[in-house]
């Protein structure tokens, strides 16, 4: 559960770094007691280490592995996973049922490594009869899971985490702070310079170079593209977003959505939406309110 926090301190800001569910996070607080910095770093990366382990799917003896090894038993859920589940359910409804927490066993035919190993369509039409949330019975807090099927909230577990972590560091320092796991982040500010946090908001492919930068006062931030999770084959580029009722990649959107809203989760819900709208994701994003979007294409 725990890993290795480092710390450093630089133009007046401490910053403490730590990794979690495969990404590099990072708490930036614009203040200069380093006790305190490694006291709240902790705090934060704790609560990441905790979630990883307790929804993680590559994890054993957790709430998922207990779901999907329950062999089409029914399974009582605690109070936390069951908030996460009901609004899967909700992202499920808003999507028009192409956000399903029961695709994830569309992983067994698709590898998104940069390869050009696309599988073909037998391999992923065998898949489909696990997947579809029309076919899980859910009655809070009990889920029932058909056999040989699974689920996997990773879709929006990290957003979550961050926004846990945002939650309990504002609970314990009045700091300016920006709470980043993996580049999905929240922030508080302003900075006691009275500026605001500078985003850049990455372009796919050209890592480390910035399409466009963003002051943030406050509010959670969140992108969804495949920069790094695709194949490539016969001039064709698929991205890791799948249709659960194609078992195949959604075509035609963008390259990737960057939204900034309330919260990491509200973020992270409306980019993963806008991905998987394809070439819809403008009129969607257009129609929401209290958020800002940045589609690249």
């Amino acid at each position: 559960m725990a890993g290795d926090i480092s710390l450093t301190r630089s133009q007046g800001r401490c910053s403490g770094r730590f990794t979690a569910m495969a990404s590099p996070c990072e708490i930036l607080l614009d203040h200069e007691d380093f006790a305190e910095a490694a006291r709240q770093t902790e705090v934060a990366a704790r609560e990441a280490w905790r979630i990883e382990a307790k929804y993680s799917r590559y994890r054993e003896g957790n709430i998922i592995h207990a779901i999907n090894n329950a062999g089409g038993k029914a399974v009582t859920v605690d109070e936390e996973t069951a908030r996460l589940i009901d609004f899967a359910v909700r992202l499920h409804g808003l999507s028009g049922g192409r956000f399903d927490i029961t695709s994830g066993v569309l992983r067994r035919a698709w590898k998104f490594d940069g390869s050009d190993n696309v599988p073909d369509e037998k391999t992923v039409a065998a898949l489909l009869p696990l997947v579809g949330w029309q076919r899980v019975r859910w009655e809070n807090p009990v889920l029932t899971l058909p056999a040989g099927m699974e689920i996997d909230v990773g879709g929006i577990g990290k957003e979550y985490a961050v926004d846990r972590a945002f939650s309990l560091l504002a609970g314990i320092t009045g700091a300016a702070m920006l709470v980043n796991f993996g580049g999905d982040l929240r922030a508080r500010g302003p900075l006691r310079d009275g500026k605001a946090w500078q985003i850049g908001i990455e372009k796919p492919g050209e890592e480390k170079t910035a399409a466009e930068t963003v002051p943030l006062i406050r509010g959670g931030l969140a992108t969804s593209g495949d920069a790094r999770r695709f194949l490539l084959k016969d001039g064709i580029r698929y991205g890791h977003i799948l249709d659960p009722k194609t078992g195949w990649p959604v075509q035609g959107g963008p390259r990737s959505a960057t939204i900034l809203a309330a919260d990491c989760v509200q973020a992270g819900m409306y980019a993963t939406l806008a991905l998987l709208a394809g070439p819809d994701a403008d009129t969607l994003l257009r129609e929401q309110a209290g958020i800002r979007a940045w589609l690249i294409w």
